[in-house]
């Protein structure tokens, strides 16, 4: 796995208040279906977990998004955006909402929900981070 998405795995992990360090291993649950999902503190994925881009980095620069941009930044990667998301669910809200873009007002809604979800789970990471 390249170490840049472990890196971003490992803030998703850091910065979500629901995830626990537990050993060596990260635990916490999909942002969408509340599977529970695990990194381990090197980053590395394990089982089903995936990193989720909560507003799809495709819709960066779009002005359908810029409401939705705004509130984490002008950087797909920042880790207001990055969440921790089981296969599955990623994979789905990819080829559905994510595909329809920012111009689909259902698709605006479901990132929405996600992203206020992401936001409310958000924690500042340590100091040592």
């Amino acid at each position: 796995m390249r170490s840049a998405l472990r890196r971003r795995l490992l803030q998703a992990a850091r910065t979500d208040a629901l995830a626990t360090l537990d050993g060596d291993v990260w635990r916490s649950r999909c942002l969408h279906c509340r599977r529970a999902l695990a990194v381990r503190a090197d980053g590395e994925a394990l089982g089903a977990t995936s990193l989720e881009h909560v507003v799809p980095s495709v819709w960066f620069g779009r002005r359908a998004a810029a409401a939705l941009t705004a509130r984490v930044g002008e950087d797909a990667d920042d880790p207001r955006n990055l969440a921790l998301a089981c296969a599955p669910c990623n994979h789905g809200k990819g080829c559905s909402h994510d595909a329809r873009g920012p111009g689909d007002a259902r698709a605006r809604e479901v990132v929405a929900a996600l992203l206020d979800t992401r936001l409310l789970r958000w924690r500042e990471p340590d100091a040592g981070d």
